[in-house]
């Protein structure tokens, strides 16, 4: 394998890893209303398993408040159970009969700890992806070194890249998670 491809390789890993993150955080509730929240529901529709945006239309309308008009009014009662059972949201939807209505309570205090808590879990595993994406390279490379494909110099240089590309993306990861729990604690 061609060095440089290790290094390019690793760079786009890690830069997936911190895109992905990006959208793990959008899903975290903050004190808006957001319709990327119920991004994660499962409505049991038409005999299977279906997620919310494939059977109805999400927005978020008011700061405080989710609509939903499902393209079926005969999966109305689906969502509103799909949404109450969901244990992570903690959201007690009601419908009219062709709209249901999610409000978004203001959090409190405990609740934004659980929050905060649930956002270090996530920075954790992105930082896994990015040791194993490392550890992942750094194979490659030593297994270069060893088969005399790449000198002793070249195979240091690329380790220090290697680190370097993973410590730009570590900060990344850690800003968006300070940004995130700063929005979240704020009242």
């Amino acid at each position: 394998m061609n060095p440089s491809q290790v290094l390019a390789e690793a760079k786009s890993k890690f830069e997936a890893a911190v895109v992905h993150y990006g959208e793990q955080l959008k899903s975290l509730r903050t004190g808006r209303a957001n319709a990327v929240m119920l991004d994660g529901v499962i409505v049991q529709a038409y005999g299977q398993a279906m997620p919310l945006n494939q059977v109805a239309s999400v927005t978020a309308p008011e700061a405080q408040l989710i609509q939903i008009h499902p393209f079926d009014p005969n999966n109305l009662q689906a969502i509103v159970s799909a949404i109450r059972d969901n244990p992570t949201l903690g959201f007690n939807p009601s419908d009219d009969g062709r709209i249901v209505r999610v409000p978004v309570p203001p959090l409190n205090e405990e609740r934004r700890r659980e929050i905060v808590k649930q956002l270090g879990g996530k920075q954790e595993d992105a930082m896994i992806v990015l040791r194993n994406v490392r550890r992942d390279s750094l194979d490659v490379i030593n297994k270069a070194k060893k088969d005399k494909e790449i000198g002793e110099d070249d195979a240091k240089r690329l380790e220090v890249q290697v680190v370097d590309a993973m410590k730009v993306a570590q900060v990344e990861i850690e800003a968006a998670s300070k940004a995130k729990e700063q929005e979240i604690m704020t009242v």
